[in-house]
């Protein structure tokens, strides 16, 4: 029997997407998979804040006034595998003033499964502001968020310098969506 070379091609590529589906994530874990199922069989539910253990810091300060710092943020993972997805929502506090963080502008927001153990980081970005002006610099005491969909609020001390002023209702800083964390 004489096999034609449109079947071969057909059978290489076929053999190709197979050996390509599978996790694309990188560390191992967590997963970017639309759909999971638990150990059991049942559905995979959203991460509870009470069930990750959180590492703040340590900040990356901006040296100067107009550089750019940041804090990561990790969650690990100390339940039953769950999900995460989407974008914290974080304030920042100062005195009887708060702003809430804008969301990192085109960031995709994939969702993530964090088996026990594993772990989940976000970044909040910030520009200092010039020190002693409180028309272009804040000086935030502390930094909450909370995760998508509500829940308890985790409450932390600023580790940094001023914060630059956008407008009397938006800070120059950022959070970035979820993303893998690990080796």
């Amino acid at each position: 029997m004489r096999t034609t070379p449109a079947a071969v091609t057909a059978a290489l590529v076929a053999a190709l997407t197979l050996t390509a589906c599978g996790d694309s994530s990188d560390t191992p874990g967590t997963s970017d998979e639309d759909t999971a199922s638990g150990a059991a069989g049942g559905k995979v539910t959203a991460c509870a804040a009470d069930k990750l253990t959180v590492g703040f810091g340590p900040s990356n300060a901006a040296p100067a006034a107009g550089d750019t710092g940041n804090i990561p943020v990790t969650l690990t993972n100390t339940g039953s595998t769950c999900t995460l997805q989407g974008v914290p929502d974080t304030e920042v506090h100062s005195g009887d003033s708060s702003w809430t963080v804008s969301t990192e502008e085109g960031a995709a927001e994939p969702k993530l499964t964090l088996a026990e153990n594993a772990a989940a980081s976000f970044t909040i970005t910030y520009v200092r502001g010039a020190a002693g002006d409180p028309e272009q610099a804040v000086r935030p005491e502390r930094v909450e968020f909370r995760l998508p969909g509500g829940g308890t609020a985790q409450s932390y001390a600023w580790p940094d310098a001023e914060v630059a002023v956008k407008s009397a209702e938006e800070l120059d800083m950022t959070v970035s969506p979820f993303l893998p964390s690990g080796d």
